[in-house]
């Protein structure tokens, strides 16, 4: 199945160049607009696997489209500029911009650029899940060490007795360890 590329380019000849370089690349552009404000609408709409944005652009940048493309997590984002100059190109960093193409570029140069943004975009939700999933594994072990806390407290239970109660409790009732530790602090369940 071709990559799915929305394409935002306020000058119409090199939205309508580029279009023709990528469906010859096999790429599928799903999308094509001049404005920045409207590509933010469209990526949103189509979610596209990548989104292509000029820098220079009427309604709002493409560093500013890319900001939000990339807060809300859609597709990666390759910036498109006649500009190279590190500020700029920090700007594009730092908006979420995963890959920077510079104005004129090689056929040669826009396959790695996109592919370079898709694998890097892939890695950052990989990594953004694991975190999401620590953090979770985080809470409900602090959950279960004040429930542990009040077991110890109010029913003297030793801190390897009130664990083993808890991870007992949850194995026969074939509920989470949470579950259990959320219910003895809310002193809905007592050894």
């Amino acid at each position: 199945m071709a990559i799915r590329i929305v394409l935002a380019e306020d000058e119409a000849i090199i939205r309508l160049d580029l279009r023709e370089t990528l469906q010859e690349e096999g790429y599928e552009v799903v999308g094509d607009v001049g404005r920045g404000d409207k590509a933010i609408e469209l990526v949103r709409e189509l979610k596209p696997d990548v989104a292509i944005f000029d820098i220079k652009m009427p309604g709002i940048s493409g560093i500013e489209a890319a900001k939000i493309v990339s807060k809300e997590k859609i597709c990666p984002v390759v910036m498109l500029t006649a500009f190279s100059q590190r500020e700029i190109i920090e700007e594009a960093r730092d908006a979420g911009a995963l890959a920077y193409l510079v104005k004129p570029f090689q056929k040669t140069d826009l396959v790695p650029a996109i592919e370079l943004a898709i694998a890097r975009f892939a890695e950052m939700r990989a990594l953004s899940g694991e975190v999401d999933a620590l953090g979770a594994q985080l809470e409900v072990r602090k959950l279960i060490d004040r429930a542990k806390g009040v077991l110890i407290d109010n029913y003297k239970l030793s801190e390897a007795d009130s664990f083993l109660f808890i991870q007992r409790l949850a194995m026969s009732e074939r509920k989470k360890m949470g579950e259990i530790a959320e219910r003895i602090i809310a002193g809905t369940l007592k050894p």
